[in-house]
């Protein structure tokens, strides 16, 4: 049986150990929290909680986990002696590959998370068919083709690249589109009647903006020069953009729009839908909630299309591609039909 240390057991922390358990690896976990070291251990992330000094160090170990913040990771990173293999899971990655003073050390940001935080929201299919990014910045071959080979047991796909690649790439698809979405949540605030008309694609482009505040200015701490740099391409491709619709340049904006649309259309489906009959009796629902509650899905938008007579139809269930089969798993255990 392989063995892991978790320090730190929110949502991705427990996420992790209960993807690995269900391995077979044997996990112990530690969270300054402790609070939510005895959730994590509740919810199953982990086999036992200990302090941090007794999961780090007791050995030998095959993989410690250090799923923090950046700034933590990186005072981790830098003052830490242990020998085992170690990652941590940042969304930002230069600050803590160059602070690394650690023997055996893969720098790594695996692209999956939810809205909500913390151990209860953990699953442990959230990995499932996400990129797991792993920087290369000092770090073996051989420590980054074991790592490589542990992403890709839990459904993951590894992809290589620098820190820097990294951060940069982040600013644009991740922290931007955070700031993104807080400025166009206050300026819609400031106009009452604009919020009670938003709908589907205000809270789809909105969406980011219900994230945990506290996680976000570490993250955007960490990568301020990257992130600065995106606003300002922002500002000016807003700019430009402006310049047309000012100047009636119809012919250029419908090119601009179209670019993106083709664009957009080439990324991979961010949900995937599952679609439920129902029967015309009471009880349906609770067993769809049921269902919910056993696979822990990651839900983006439920639609019910009733029958065209009497009563039942059937609902579809949207959710984050990973969470799909344990979705239709869990349907089927409650004893409810696929559509």
């Amino acid at each position: 049986m392989k063995s892991v240390a978790i320090l730190g057991t929110g949502l991705i922390g427990t996420s992790i150990g209960l993807a690995l358990r269900a391995r077979h690896w044997h996990a112990v976990g530690w969270d300054p929290d402790r609070s939510i070291g005895e959730r994590a251990l509740e919810r199953g992330g982990i086999d036992e909680l200990a302090t941090a000094a007794e999961a780090a160090c007791r050995g030998p170990l095959d993989l410690v986990v250090f799923a923090g913040p950046p700034a933590a990771a990186v005072e981790f990173v830098s003052s830490s002696e242990i020998p085992w293999l170690t990652i941590d899971t940042a969304g930002a990655k230069g600050a803590i590959t160059g602070a690394s003073n650690l023997a055996r050390f893969v720098g790594t940001h695996p692209m999956a998370g939810r809205e909500v935080s913390g151990p209860e929201a953990a699953t442990e299919s959230l990995f499932n068919g996400a990129t797991w990014v792993l920087a290369t910045d000092g770090a073996s071959p051989a420590d980054l083709d074991e790592v490589e080979s542990i992403v890709a047991s839990v459904g993951a796909r590894p992809m290589r690249m620098t820190a820097a690649e990294h951060d940069s790439a982040v600013a644009a698809i991740s922290h931007l589109p955070q700031m993104l979405a807080a400025s166009l949540v206050g300026l819609a605030a400031e106009n009452a009647t604009a919020m009670s008309l938003a709908a589907g694609s205000f809270r789809d482009l909105t969406r980011v903006a219900g994230s945990d505040s506290n996680l976000w200015l570490d993250v955007l701490a960490a990568n301020r020069a990257d992130v600065l740099a995106a606003v300002a391409k922002l500002q000016e491709r807003l700019g430009y953009l402006a310049g047309l619709l000012a100047e009636d340049d119809v012919a250029t904006l419908e090119a601009h729009l179209d670019a993106a649309r083709e664009t957009r259309r080439s990324l991979a489906a961010r949900a995937t839908a599952v679609h439920v009959a129902l029967a015309d009796r009471p009880g349906e629902l609770a067993k769809v909630g049921a269902a919910l509650s056993a696979a822990n899905a990651d839900v983006r938008d439920l639609q019910l299309r009733h029958a065209p007579y009497g009563g039942g139809g059937v609902l579809t269930i949207s959710v984050r591609p990973g969470d799909a089969a344990t979705l239709t798993d869990a349907i089927l255990a409650v004893g409810l039909v696929l559509a």
